[in-house]
């Protein structure tokens, strides 16, 4: 069995002991590979390490976080679009709006995004979307830029029944994490609506540990758990959902 985790954040654990044991769990419950969004100039030489220590396992994404664009963002956009050049990256990401935190950004958020998004484009990456109460003005501009060249995942996917398809007409996929796990989120009833092969699977590591893990740190091993509650919701095998949702990984990243 091979579990893809397409969104962790691990590398913010900067100890490098503590670090080869997270990915050793992950290797312990068959997560083996892990795609690393970023979100500022100083992720990405985090990223790298991560990469560079764990080839075949680790891949890079470039992009700057909605909830990271602020005075200054353009200048920033600059410095990530430059790395881009020297490495292997295979999404721009995690680009976005979130509403949840600052709605006075509101304006440059928007820029930002269609920004990234012109050089997934250019480049014929995918895209990872952030969308934190934001899916009105997400859609608003990916109906905008709507087209073959446009694809991706919708990061964190918690949205309604309309908005998963929306999301999936658009030519995204919906990254499902620990959220999946939680009795109240609702998201098994979404699912119920959506084909497996639209979904990959995701962690958001450290955050949003699925139960049993809720409230305590998240980490990418844990991804076993929420492909354990997407089977229970489909009716099939854990090896089934890990077999679909990597696949539909690979035809994203093009690894």
């Amino acid at each position: 069995m091979l579990l893809t985790d397409t969104h962790t954040h691990l590398y913010y654990e900067t100890d490098e002991e503590k670090r080869d044991l997270l990915m050793q769990r992950c290797f312990q419950n068959n997560v083996h590979r892990l795609f690393l969004p970023n979100v500022d100039v100083a992720s990405i030489a985090q990223i790298d390490a991560l990469v560079d220590r764990y080839p075949g396992h680790c891949f890079a994404m470039a992009g700057l976080h909605p909830c990271e664009v602020k005075e200054g963002y353009q200048q920033v956009l600059q410095d990530i679009y430059a790395s881009i050049a020297g490495r292997k990256v295979y999404a721009v990401g995690e680009i976005g709006i979130d509403l949840y935190w600052d709605k006075s950004t509101l304006s440059i958020q928007q820029d930002a995004f269609r920004q990234q998004i012109k050089w997934a484009k250019d480049l014929q990456l995918p895209i990872v979307i952030h969308c934190r109460e934001a899916f009105d003005e997400v859609f608003e501009i990916l109906e905008e830029e709507k087209g073959d060249d446009l694809r991706g995942i919708f990061h964190c996917f918690t949205g309604n029944t309309e908005q998963a398809r929306q999301a999936i007409a658009l030519g995204f996929y919906l990254g499902i994490g620990g959220v999946v796990t939680y009795k109240k989120a609702g998201l098994d009833i979404v699912l119920a609506d959506v084909p497996l092969g639209d979904l990959v699977l995701e962690t958001d590591s450290p955050y949003l540990a699925p139960v049993p893990y809720r409230g305590k740190p998240n980490e990418s091993s844990y991804l076993l758990h929420i492909a354990q509650r997407v089977a229970e919701i489909y009716g099939i095998s854990v090896e089934e959902v890990a077999e679909v949702t990597t696949a539909n990984s690979v035809k994203i990243f093009g690894v």
